[in-house]
């Protein structure tokens, strides 16, 4: 279609005894449609046109993130910071992905910059966490914990705070393009990250990101889920996948909106998970549908 037509077509909006079906046929061409409908919401004065057109919208949108998610899935989910955008753009369409790629790289060259040779492990978390924690000040947000924010990568880049997940997800982003073995661990209702030395005479230990990078041994860890009187379970101590991440971010994000009372949001991250829930399995995963993390 020209623009000419596709602007008579989303005029015919105004007529309440054919919008259903022009709404039906509007859908049917996809995202590259919605600069035009767009621009016909700042041109219009009714404020039900301007509901119609944002529920319009906003279906597309939907509709694009949901075809995109298929095929992060299908790629393998490997690519954490790109499911983490695709979740982040459910609430902020126009998030930038490169965008976040430079936050963390600028993040990585900070910490580069502090390393030496054969550092020992602890010694490289200690890096870490003195650039995050200490110099850009990242921090638990405990004073609005079930914010939807708190599970999207751009505003905890923007704000510095965050729940468990995402404090572990930039600080495993930055480690691994550091060439570090580090790993996400899906403790219930605690996400950690799991150090994994090369160097067999060193144990593998434990990061706690939503307390400043606190060290665990696998001990602590294992104290943790006595606690919580659970069946002791190696999942519980082994790294998980990406997907796996992202499930449980999209998890967190539908409590989130079921707290502040949208239902309707729940529902369509809930659809979203959905996709996520179809793809193998590639590691055990700990559920975690009752607390965000």
């Amino acid at each position: 279609m020209t623009n000419k037509e596709i602007k008579a077509l989303i005029s015919l909006l105004d007529d309440p005894e054919i919008a259903p079906q022009i709404q039906e046929k509007i859908q049917t061409l996809g995202e590259s449609i919605i600069p035009f409908l767009e621009e016909s919401w700042e041109e219009t004065l009714n404020p039900d046109q301007q509901q119609r057109l944002e529920n319009l919208i906003h279906h597309l949108q939907f509709d694009g993130l949901q075809q995109r998610l298929r095929v992060w899935r299908d790629s393998g989910g490997e690519n954490l910071l790109e499911g983490m955008w695709l979740l982040n753009s459910y609430q902020y369409p126009d998030a930038d992905l490169q965008a976040l790629n430079r936050s963390i790289e600028q993040l990585r060259f900070e910490v580069w910059t502090l390393t030496r040779p054969a550092m020992h492990p602890a010694d490289q978390v200690q890096t870490l966490n003195h650039i995050l924690f200490k110099t850009h000040k990242f921090a638990a947000n405990t004073q609005n914990f079930h914010s939807p924010a708190n599970s999207m990568l751009q505003r905890v880049l923007e704000t510095r705070r965050g729940n468990p997940l995402t404090l572990c997800v930039i600080y495993l982003l930055v480690a691994q393009r550091l060439g570090w073995p580090v790993y996400g661990v899906n403790l219930p209702n605690l996400f950690v990250l799991m150090f994994r030395p090369t160097n067999p005479n060193v144990e593998p230990f434990y990061i706690n990101c939503y307390n400043r990078g606190l060290i665990l041994s696998r001990t602590d860890i294992e104290h943790y889920i006595a606690q919580l009187n659970l069946t002791p379970n190696p999942m519980f101590l082994e790294p998980c996948s990406h997907l796996d991440i992202v499930r449980r971010a999209l998890r967190n994000l539908a409590v989130s909106f079921e707290k502040i009372q949208e239902p309707a949001k729940a529902a369509e991250v809930t659809q979203l998970l959905s996709i996520l829930l179809d793809a193998p399995e590639t590691a055990p995963e700990a559920a975690n549908d009752e607390t965000e993390d």
